[in-house]
């Protein structure tokens, strides 16, 4: 009885830190979406990490955008570009931009006119990638 605890213990921990790893791994290819063709940073992250481990279900963050900024979304879930979908919604549900009309667009970059409150809707293309680990940043123009 104690081996088996012992074995299920050692998977679950092993399983923790390969998610860790690979999840810190999509953040750091998300922050490189920050950058221009040179290398030079061209949007300053917002300091917070939007990570979600999804399974067929989607994770929602409620932001506040403001106004004059000229802002950047940048999504990430593995080595390929077009796993995340993301929708951009108004307080009134109202859809404001999906990259699902522009092929799974990895990022998007937008000027707010005046500050609104936003919910940001993240879910996994299934056509493409089941589950993981999937990161979104929100940079704002320097």
């Amino acid at each position: 009885m104690k081996t088996n605890f012992l074995f299920v213990l050692l998977f679950l921990l092993t399983n923790a830190i390969s998610f860790g790893q690979n999840c810190e791994e999509i953040v750091r290819n998300c922050e490189k979406l920050f950058l221009n063709e040179k290398g030079k940073q061209v949007f300053i992250s917002d300091g917070q990490v939007y990570t979600a481990f999804l399974d067929r279900q989607e994770a929602e963050f409620s932001l506040t955008f403001y106004g004059g900024t000229t802002y950047r979304i940048a999504v990430s879930a593995g080595d390929k570009d077009d796993y995340v979908l993301f929708t951009l919604r108004d307080e009134l549900g109202n859809v404001l931009f999906s990259n699902k009309n522009h092929k799974n667009a990895r990022y998007w970059d937008f000027k707010i006119p005046q500050t609104i409150r936003v919910k940001i809707e993240t879910e996994l293309d299934t056509e493409r990638k089941v589950t993981g680990c999937a990161v979104m940043l929100i940079g704002f123009k320097q």
